[in-house]
């Protein structure tokens, strides 16, 4: 970046210089002409431990006089947004507040919701989960405060030097000494734009970062700038992007030894107490070591590097042996980690994520398990973790959250239960695994060890553990938590190559196709005029009610009347760019030809009841089971429908019948549907972000619709009323993933049609015991109850059968070894019996029982003699297979007219075998 881009005007009025840092060789302005470096850590250790820089300020406090002060500057203060970024497809938490208004505001496709304006935006970031707790300032949940102004060639709200003037202010008016303020110049860059920004530094603290975001990789008519060897390109929109850390601010108005002392204090001495460690806090030698260390831990950011190595630099700086200060300081830093980590869960779960294997719910189950493991190196019980999150959210305010602290407290009792599963079956495959590479003289590498996290949610601690005691080594980097945050921090979904846009040159000449399907819901027939036609399988339209495949809803089927009389059929709907395309079958059409199309009226009806009771079943979930529900997907069908619910157990029975009896409630309350188009940013402002249940639309204005209670940015097509729909009826319930409970369901008069199947079956079974319906129930008891006392009657005398034969079994010699060759019409557990009471005493036996298959069994007491080679050459002859232990294998085949073939085979092998 260009020096002259920090030229500001500001430093000039101030008298403030730049200069260059003697230890990191950055640019960086001061008004102390003395200064030499840039005030940053570690080329400044910290300088406001014991020594705090501002007036004292709790978290509230802090935050509070932040708005207020941007507030009295002409700023509009906003609501925080959720943790869980559900308004973008690209990452899964919203790691800062510019993430609020991205991509439509910073893009200008739409407006702020105010400008200037300014917010406290709660931040998750885990790409620097393992320096929390040892570095003293990192946090995985933080409040990122700003002030934010986009400004356009319209309109120009402020830009570089009226940010810095107010920074300077705020600064000032919390106590700030602005000799001590340096300004670092760093060039931004990142999500596709770049600018240049400056580190706001005060006693080796950063305590916020001013971009100036007037850059962009999409090409404009305007010169490029390189940056890092790629063009960046002036943006239309110039957009003031500040950070301001509200929890380093605090902790530098405290001077405590780390933030987590000044933004914690009673939860950091609760889990002390816990932990028992509680009395080091009255141990001057510690405190002291504490505080030495505190001033020094700026070092301890471990990306890319060992924590023994960064350990020891500031064991040197602060001139005791590295031993020793790993022995004090290391189980504070867990006890640091686990406060950070039950805050950064309070926002996670409060905010409605659903710990899962997937996206945002995979982080929130990564940082509750971690949490657990530190827990339990502090002999912490399990149950602490619901405690302290319960603490966290009551500190925070339960009223900032959607989710109710019962269901959080709930959900962590879920997570726990299937660590400690884990855990227990997790034992066998890491030793398993150890013992494979102890062979092999070699480590088990890092990948083994993500696989090992990634599918089988086994921590790298307990690997690294488990294989000592196996005396192998893995290669455990100091940042793997990081690492794994970091690959699962942003969606990785590919584009899929769709052979359709080999057209899009072709369309992108023609006018946009008019949509009728939204003018004329009702209506099922239109007149319209041929614009092209693509390779005599796709026809483009002026004007169509013909729906197109989106949002879950298949597109809609039909005629199409030609003008010379010929019917031709419309398989399929697609939109593309601009145009709505018409599969076509049975015909050719011509460019300029007037058609007449009509709609297959039942099926698109079918799908409107579908889709409209996806949205009503949606809302039913949310009543019943919490608010947490959100959709995960859904496919809207013509007989049935079904819809993935984000839920963190199984759905019960009495559950689904509640959700089945709210939903048609509010299909009988026969309420109208509403349905308009608003802009993004006001309908986000009004409803929330549960209005991107099936994704993220495009564009400055969005479909809403209002169902009955439920809210959503959706396109496809809806019933009138809700009476409309008239019966929805839940089908089944699938747990299809961890995390994800699939709901089938049908409506309207599939939801008819699909009862009389079920009565049909009802009347068949009753028939079939010739009883009325209303006795099937007690009638099929009844039967059971028989039938199993019958099957324990048949096993009774099988036994005995099984007896008597034992009794009259006479086996042969053959080279010493007792063999039993035979067929014995039993079930396969009295096969079994004999056979084995033949192997125990030396010997071996084949037996072989017919019936609708044969069953054959291979028992073995000699060691030359294997029972899973031989039973696979005897059920080969069966026309099947095979298949055990050397001493026990059982198998099979259709083919019962081999039974004697297969025993004599059977015979031959063991006689040369025995033989040898």
């Amino acid at each position: 970046m260009m020096e002259e881009e920090y030229q500001l005007e500001y430093f000039r009025t101030q008298d403030m210089v730049r200069k260059v840092c003697t230890s990191c060789g950055k640019a960086f302005w001061t008004r102390d002409p003395e200064r030499t470096v840039c005030g940053d850590a570690p080329c400044e250790p910290y300088q406001f431990i014991g020594n705090p820089l501002f007036k004292a300020h709790t978290v509230d406090q802090m935050r509070e006089a932040y708005l207020s002060f941007y507030e009295k500057e002409g700023h509009t203060r906003i609501s925080r947004y959720p943790v869980a970024a559900r308004w973008r497809d690209d990452i899964y938490l919203t790691i800062a507040s510019i993430a609020d208004f991205q991509p439509f505001v910073t893009s200008g496709v739409v407006p702020p919701p105010a400008n200037p304006l300014t917010i406290s935006q709660p931040c998750i970031r885990l790409n620097d989960l393992d320096s929390v707790g040892r570095s003293g300032r990192h946090l995985t949940c933080f409040e990122m405060m700003a002030h934010h102004a986009f400004n356009s060639n319209g309109k120009e709200v402020y830009w570089k030097d009226r940010t810095v003037e107010l920074c300077d202010q705020f600064l000032a008016s919390i106590g700030a000494d602005m000799n001590r303020v340096t300004y670092k110049e760093h060039p931004w860059i990142g999500g596709g734009n770049a600018g240049p920004s400056v580190e706001v530094l005060i006693g080796g603290l950063e305590v916020a970062t001013l971009v100036f975001m007037s850059l962009g990789k999409q090409k404009t008519d305007k010169p490029p700038v390189m940056l890092e060897g790629n063009p960046y390109y002036p943006m239309n929109l110039r957009i003031v992007d500040t950070g301001y850390g509200l929890e380093r601010l605090v902790w530098a108005s405290k001077g405590s030894p780390t933030i987590y002392d000044a933004v914690f204090p009673e939860m950091v001495s609760h889990v002390m107490q816990e932990a028992g460690l509680g009395h080091r806090l009255n141990d001057p030698d510690f405190i002291h070591i504490l505080g030495e260390n505190a001033k020094f831990a700026g070092l301890m950011d471990i990306s890319g590097q060992r924590i023994f190595e960064l350990r020891q630099k500031v064991a040197d700086q602060i001139n005791i042996p590295v031993e020793k200060l790993e022995k004090m300081i290391a189980p504070v830093e867990s006890v640091y980690a686990i406060v950070d980590h039950t805050r950064c869960l309070s926002y996670m779960l409060g905010d409605c994520i659903v710990p899962s294997n997937v996206k945002d719910g995979y982080l929130a189950r990564l940082v509750i398990r971690r949490t657990l493991r530190m827990m339990k190196d502090l002999n912490i019980e399990d149950s602490f973790l619901g405690e302290m999150v319960s603490k966290q959210m009551k500190i925070i305010g339960t009223e900032r959250f959607e989710q109710d602290p019962e269901v959080v407290s709930e959900i962590i009792e879920r997570e726990i239960e299937k660590y400690r599963t884990t855990m227990e079956r997790g034992t066998r495959t890491v030793e398993r695994l150890a013992q494979s590479y102890k062979k092999k003289c070699e480590k088990i590498p890092l990948s083994e060890m993500v696989t090992l996290y990634d599918s089988h949610g086994i921590p790298p601690e307990m690997v690294r553990d488990l294989a000592a005691e196996q005396g192998a080594v893995v290669d455990l980097p100091d940042d793997f938590y990081s690492q794994i945050a970091d690959k699962h921090s942003e969606s990785e979904r590919e584009p899929e190559r769709n052979p359709l846009f080999d057209y899009l040159d072709r369309l992108a000449h023609l006018p946009e196709t008019n949509k009728l399907y939204y003018e004329k819901q009702g209506s099922m027939e239109f007149e319209a005029k041929v614009l092209d036609v693509l390779d005599n399988r796709y026809v483009v339209l002026d004007t169509t009610l013909y729906y197109p495949e989106g949002g879950g809803q298949p597109g809609d089927t039909g005629l199409i009347l030609a003008p010379d009389g010929l019917t031709i059929r419309v398989e399929d709907t697609i939109k593309l760019g601009n145009s709505i395309l018409h599969k076509i079958s049975g015909g050719n059409l011509q460019k300029g030809d007037t058609i007449r199309g009509i709609i297959d009226e039942e099926r698109r009806l079918s799908l409107m009841r579908h889709h409209t009771a996806t949205h009503i079943l949606l809302h039913a979930a949310q009543e019943v089971l919490g608010a947490h529900i959100h959709q995960a997907g859904a496919q809207k069908g013509e007989t049935s429908s079904r819809m993935d619910l984000r839920h963190y157990k199984h759905i019960t029975p009495a559950e689904l019948k509640k959700i089945e009896a709210a939903a048609n409630r509010l299909v009988m309350a026969n309420t109208p549907t509403s349905i308009g188009w608003e802009d993004r940013t006001d309908a986000e402002q009004k409803y929330g972000f549960r209005l991107y249940q099936g994704g993220v639309p495009p564009g400055s204005r969005i479909r809403v619709v209002k169902v009955a209670g439920d809210i959503e940015a959706c396109a496809g097509t809806h019933c009138a009323h809700t009476g409309d729909i008239g019966l929805i009826k839940i089908i089944r319930v699938e747990h299809i993933q961890d995390g994800i409970e699939r709901l089938e369901f049908t409506a309207g008069l599939a939801a008819v049609q699909y009862l009389h199947q079920m009565e049909d079956l009802l009347t068949g079974a009753a028939e079939a015991f010739s009883v009325q319906n209303e006795a099937l129930p007690a009638t099929a008891q009844r039967f059971f109850g028989e039938w199993k006392d019958q099957r324990k009657e048949i096993e009774r005398l099988s036994a005995k059968v099984s007896e008597l034969e034992l009794k009259n079994l006479t086996s042969e010699e053959i080279n010493g070894k007792n063999v039993l060759i035979k067929r014995i019409d039993l079930p396969s557990v009295e096969l079994v019996k004999i056979a084995t009471s033949i192997s125990a005493l030396g010997g071996v036996a084949l037996l072989i029982a017919g019936g609708e298959t044969a069953r054959a069994v291979v028992s073995s007491g000699v060691d030359t003699i294997k029972a899973g080679d031989l039973i696979a050459a005897v059920c080969t002859i069966l026309g099947g297979k095979g298949g055990g232990k050397p001493n026990l294998a059982q198998g099979g085949g259709p083919d019962v007219t081999k039974i004697d073939q297969a025993l004599t085979s059977g015979r031959d092998m063991i006689i040369t075998t025995l033989n040898g």
